[in-house]
């Protein structure tokens, strides 16, 4: 269906939400209509912090809300449903829209698998009523739907469209772009040169695919980079597990600023714990380039002064090669918990590859290395 058409039945006037590459066209229209306009649009950090922005906005007006999301931030928004939506404390009324990546019997990569498995039923278990909008869904019966959610939502409860690989079209094009030069395939070859035999913990999203063929092309073992293909926002907590227990090894963290954004707490926990065996490097394109180029807020904020009011003993931000491999290089002997943020373009190229690997293998052959070492 038209997105157009979506949005008018649910007819709400504020949207926050994660972007996905599922719900691309919704997305892709809330820029066009809205851009980032703190009335009606707001692209929030995680899934929870579009739940309690959403909860803050039907406080103040008594409308209902809009909250976007992929399946893999149900996780995010359980604790805010349970204990601040749900009827039995504070019954407040959001739509959500949800995409369902790793629906059962539509191909999709492993981290969706297990989630699209448990998509409708962790939604219902949270006591929200569903309704699932496919490519054959007409217009009336999502109206229907929608009619029939308006006594639920009434009553304080929740609903959640849950939309399925290409249902939802919009014919206009949006061009996400920022004003940096330096490409993310070509400072993750950076990074891996500067590297060496040093084991790397890589985000979801392009960064690790990148990462998986700058092995293949260098002829390179895949046993030092754990590629961390989903939970999005963990990658330097595991890298920081993996730091503090094997403290003679030097343990990188190629990061990007959706992920770092999404569980920044996890920065606070990094400088507390100040382990002087890790490089943290933040990749900012201010963009959620892997599902479709939406903005994050990482273009306004100060990365370098945030790390450092974290307790990161050194934080820099650099936006030349010429800079980047300088900084690589200092921080291999600074002997201390280092954050490097490198400021990057958008876009990928059109040809990229996905790890041939499965995960179980990539875990292995990871920890089979780190027992080496």
């Amino acid at each position: 269906m038209k997105v157009e058409k979506l949005v008018e039945i649910i007819n709400s006037d504020f949207y926050t939400g994660v972007p996905d590459s599922q719900l691309k066209a919704l997305c892709n229209y809330l820029m066009n209509t809205y851009g980032i306009d703190p009335k009606h649009h707001i692209i929030a950090a995680n899934e929870g912090n579009c739940t309690a922005l959403a909860a803050g906005y039907h406080l103040a007006t008594g409308k209902v809300p809009v909250v976007y999301m992929q399946n893999s931030g149900e996780g995010n928004i359980i604790n805010p449903v349970a204990s601040l939506l749900n009827d039995k404390v504070y019954a407040i009324p959001v739509v959500f829209v949800v995409g369902w990546r790793g629906e059962p019997g539509v191909h999709d990569e492993p981290q969706h698998i297990y989630q699209g498995e448990v998509t409708v039923k962790l939604l219902e278990d949270m006591d929200i009523k569903t309704f699932v909008i496919g490519k054959e869904t007409t217009d009336e019966e999502v109206a229907a739907a929608m009619e029939a959610f308006r006594s639920v939502l009434a009553a304080g409860k929740d609903v959640a469209f849950v939309i399925r690989k290409s249902a939802l079209s919009y014919d206009e094009k949006v061009v996400y772009k920022n004003d940096n030069t330096m490409v993310r395939e070509e400072i993750i070859q950076h990074i891996v040169k500067a590297s060496g035999e040093d084991p790397i913990v890589s985000t979801t999203g392009k960064a690790s695919r990148e990462l998986f063929e700058t092995r293949v092309a260098n002829g390179q073992s895949h046993k030092y980079d754990f590629l961390t293909v989903g939970s999005m926002g963990h990658s330097s907590s595991i890298a920081l597990g993996v730091a503090i227990n094997k403290p003679e090894t030097r343990v990188w963290c190629v990061d990007g600023d959706g992920a770092v954004l999404m569980h920044m707490g996890s920065m606070a926990v990094l400088g507390a714990n100040k382990p002087k065996n890790m490089i943290h490097v933040v990749i900012n394109n201010g963009a959620h380039e892997t599902v479709g180029g939406m903005p994050t807020v990482a273009g306004n904020i100060d990365l370098v002064a945030v790390a450092k009011a974290c307790g990161y003993p050194y934080a820099v931000s650099v936006d030349s090669f010429e800079k980047l491999d300088a900084e690589l290089e200092a921080a291999k002997n600074r002997g201390c918990l280092s954050l490097i943020e490198v400021k990057c373009s958008i876009g990928a190229r059109d040809d990229l590859g996905r790890p041939t690997t499965t995960a179980l293998e990539n875990k292995q052959n990871f920890m089979d290395y780190l027992k080496t070492l």
